[in-house]
């Protein structure tokens, strides 16, 4: 055998040279010369490790020296023909061929009759075959590279993804690239957990967590609480792309001809004890589905519910959920004005994923979301605007929409717009027809999800006479709004009769802590909600105080859901560690923790209002404090914040409550870095009103800038009459108040539009001073605050939560996060604020919610 090598004093130069049979088979003095030789053969002819991988990989596309074939049954049926050393990488296939199960003896088979066959059954109807083949072909250091369209790709200047307010971004997918559909994503993380492939499961999530938008949210939702991913059947036997031909498609017609002409194969697996399991198995399998074929052959006779397949990925679903859950709460009230005006129109609305004209006649449906089923027409490539199915009949259930609308994290301006939204949703649904479950859950929606205690009288009036114009009777029941204006009533005195209690009510003997010393002694204990319950054998009914709603007080903590870093990389083991509780708070408050959510808590969206029974459940200790009123909620947004100054303030509107006038503000902060501080304020009743923040937009004239606060209120009937009509900075659609007779628009701190200088950035609106009911004369108070800041394209939250503190008239409370900055923060290079552009072409703002409550 001849080596081609040359050599130099410096740097000496390998060529490689395929050696031929001859050569390798040539006398014995050779192959003795060659082991004498000065050089070890490593040094001589060296195989790069690109080499090596591309050889691994050409073994898999040319099926050659397999030592194993998987026969996989699941959507669809096949033969692949691989390698036990290659697959070993895998946890799934280490275990099955090295933990003492029958695989991990190979046996011995003729050469003729090929590689052993193991049988691969997937109950799992998410594994298909395209994210199967990728994640085989990952294994073997190949594979096609994924291919999201930018499209389906949330940012700063498009919060809402480029396909949501213009027709699709003209692209190709790239050759040899396979197309990273939200279908192909999920599949790809379910294939992944199944076998136990960390990396791929990692880049699947970090993929899904960066495509939540308003076509991707809901299934996305779906399939974080267990939902089959809907697809096509074509798009589930659908090859990877450049790896069509590693799969032996096993077809009935296939099926038989092998049976029938293979006898020595059949015979060998009826002996083979593995291949009876597997066949055992593929039967247990048939049985389970049959509860689902039943339905479908109409079996009148079983009125049990059916119930359909779970498939749960842990924490990985859970995060997925999380970011889907905080997407709805931030855009929910946006999408909303959409699907109310779709719905007035032909048809009811349809949640395709825009994609180009050309991937969809070349893959058909691969990159579509699955619409509903239409009797009349066959999906068509959509049009360059596609209304999103959210709050409609297939988006979200009952449950869900009840869950969103009563939660402290929903990004709407006040209670009173809580309440037209969530009208608005409920007859949206009506219309669609009623549904008795449904109508429970509304029930219980307009009864608790709703602080109509916070609200004006004028409003509880005007919704007290407020009429479903499909059902004809009133959203609220009247006991309802009694309750709540005794709740009011009751607050009023106690801020205003007993302004510097000495001691809590609920022990006179004790003297308050210094820091409770500002507190109305409003809040009590776990242990005395528990000593108030009546004796089991009293005679009193002990079903009122039991169902008596309470509010937790908060505690310092700082919490982000729906965070996607620390993916990269990890562990199989590290991807399911599970966070803190939500429930516990930070031990670093500077440094947000991500939480622990679970569909049974909504992913965070849940309300923390509880019963008297509910409190004593959940806290063991007794030593939680619970309020008996409920929290004041309003919602705030900032527009050009990196266009703000340091030591510069830029408002909210300010809002009243309890007597006291508050606002939040954000400023810029370089101390340590970059960094952005948000705060709650509270007002003095001397100093004027500041200036809200307001969004820039040019209008057609080009000299002028129109100023439209956001947060539209929306329309459940043409016979309502017009409140107030306001605009959002990326939702222009506007619509009416549902609620009639309200109070006018100064009640409820509405701006109209103003012109101004194009150089005011930030732009701001008019002040507008709420109206005050009453005032409370302390001057100083103690309250407890949540702020929830959305991330600026909605996919996360990060919470702060503060115990009690004291506000004095023009005190401040708040947090600094850097987090907040590079989210919201246009940042250079050097770390320093980017310069802003005038005006800023981005429809983006920080977003946040505050929770507010007296103690």
């Amino acid at each position: 055998m001849t080596l081609l090598t040359t050599s130099e004093a410096s740097s000496p130069r390998i060529l490689h040279a395929s050696p031929s049979l001859p050569d390798l088979y040539s006398s014995s003095h050779n192959i003795h010369r060659l082991r004498r030789s000065g050089s070890p053969p490593m040094n001589t002819a060296v195989f790069s490790s690109v080499d090596l991988q591309q050889h691994i990989y050409n073994s898999l596309l040319e099926s050659r020296t397999a030592d194993v074939s998987l026969h996989v049954h699941g959507t669809w049926e096949a033969i692949y023909k691989l390698h036990r050393v290659v697959l070993i990488q895998s946890g799934f296939f280490s275990s099955l061929f090295t933990a003492g199960f029958l695989e991990s003896s190979p046996k011995p088979r003729s050469p003729l009759r090929g590689p052993e066959e193991i049988d691969l059954i997937f109950d799992d109807r998410n594994i298909t075959r395209a994210a199967f083949e990728i994640c085989i072909a990952r294994l073997y250091g190949g594979g096609p590279p994924l291919y999201v369209p930018t499209s389906l790709i949330p940012s700063t200047s498009n919060p809402l993804t480029p396909s949501f307010s213009g027709p699709p971004l003209p692209f190709d997918t790239p050759k040899g690239h396979h197309t990273a559909s939200p279908q192909l994503l999920l599949s790809l993380l379910a294939t992944a957990v199944y076998l136990s492939i960390p990396s791929m499961a990692s880049q699947a999530v970090n993929c899904i967590m960066n495509t939540v938008g308003p076509y991707t949210v809901i299934p996305y939702l779906n399939f974080s609480i267990g939902k089959a991913i809907e697809a096509h059947p074509d798009h589930k036997a659908e090859a990877a792309v450049g790896l069509e031909n590693i799969a032996q498609l096993v077809t009935s017609e296939s099926r038989a001809s092998s049976t029938s002409c293979s006898p020595l194969r059949t015979s060998s697996t009826k002996q083979d004890p593995a291949d009876d399991l597997s066949d055992k198995l593929l039967d247990l399998d048939v049985q389970k589905e049959d509860p689902a074929e039943s339905d479908e052959v109409e079996s009148e006779s079983d009125d049990g519910p059916i119930r359909e397949p779970h498939f749960h990925y842990g924490l990985l679903s859970d995060k997925i959920g999380e970011a889907a859950a905080c997407w709805i709460a931030r855009w929910g009230a946006d999408m909303l004005i959409y699907e109310e005006k779709a719905s007035h129109g032909p048809g009811l609305p349809v949640t395709p994923v825009p994609v180009p004209a050309q991937t969809v006649s070349s893959r058909k449906r691969a990159d579509t979301m699955p619409a509903k089923p239409s009797p009349s027409s066959e999906p068509t490539v959509p049009e360059p605007h596609v209304t999103p199915v959210i709050w409609a009949r297939g988006g979200l259930n009952s449950k869900w929409v009840r869950q969103i609308l009563g939660s402290d994290l929903l990004f709407v301006k006040g209670e009173k717009e809580r309440y037209d939204m969530a009208c608005t949703i409920v007859e949206l649904r009506r219309r669609q027809g009623i549904d008795e479950e449904e109508e429970k859950d509304w029930e219980i929606l307009f009864r608790e999800g709703i602080y109509y205690a916070n609200l004006l009288v004028d409003d509880i009036i005007a919704m007290s006479q407020h009429i479903s114009p499909t059902t004809g009777r009133p959203f609220v029941p009247l006991s309802v709004l009694q309750e709540a204006h005794w709740d009011q009533s009751l607050l009023r005195c106690q801020i205003t009769t007993k302004p510097n209690p000495t001691s809590p009510p609920s022990s006179p003997s004790l003297s308050p802590p210094p820091s409770r010393e500002k507190e109305l002694g409003l809040s009590i204990t776990t242990a005395e909600i528990l000593a108030r319950l009546p004796a089991s054998n009293s005679s009193l009914n002990p079903v009122d105080d039991k169902d008596k709603p309470y509010y937790p007080v908060g505690h310092d903590s700082s919490i982000r859901i729906g965070d996607s870093g620390n993916i990269e990389g990890a562990s199989m083991d590290q991807l399911f560690e599970s966070p803190p509780p939500l429930s516990s708070p930070s031990t670093d408050s500077k440094a947000p923790v991500r939480a622990t959510t679970t569909e049974a808590d909504f992913f965070g969206l849940k309300s923390d209002r509880q019963t008297a029974s509910g409190c004593i459940a959940s806290d063991a200790t007794g030593k939680a404090r619970w309020s008996p009123y409920p929290p004041f909620r309003f919602a705030v947004e900032f527009w050009d914040i990196d266009a703000l100054k340091e030591k510069s303030r830029l408002h909210s509107q300010t809002i009243w409550y309890a007597g006291s006038l508050f606002n939040v503000y954000v400023q810029v902060i370089r101390k340590k870095g970059i960094q952005l501080g948000i705060y709650l304020h509270r007002q003095s009743n001397i100093d004027p009103i500041p200036a809200a923040s307001a969004p820039l937009s040019l209008n057609r004239t080009g000299h002028t800038h129109n100023r439209m606060p956001s947060l539209s209120l929306l329309s459940t009937s043409q016979s309502s009459p017009s409140m107030a009509t306001h605009y959002s900075p990326s939702i222009h659609p506007t619509s009416q108040s549902t609620t009639p007779g309200s109070s006018p628009p100064t009640s409820s701190g509405l701006a109209t539009s103003f012109t101004s200088s194009p150089s005011t950035i930030p732009a701001t609106s008019p002040p507008v001073a709420p109206v005050q009911s009453y005032r409370d004369p302390r001057p100083a108070v103690a309250a407890y605050f949540t702020i929830s800041c959305a991330s600026s394209t909605g996919s996360s939250i990060t919470r702060f939560t503060s115990v009690p503190d004291v506000f004095s008239v023009s005190q401040s409370w708040g947090w600094k996060s850097s987090s907040l900055r590079t989210e919201h923060l246009e940042v250079g290079p050097d770390g320093q604020p980017a310069k802003p552009i005038i005006p800023a072409p981005r429809v983006s703002s920080l977003r946040a919610t505050i929770v507010l409550g007296i103690v």
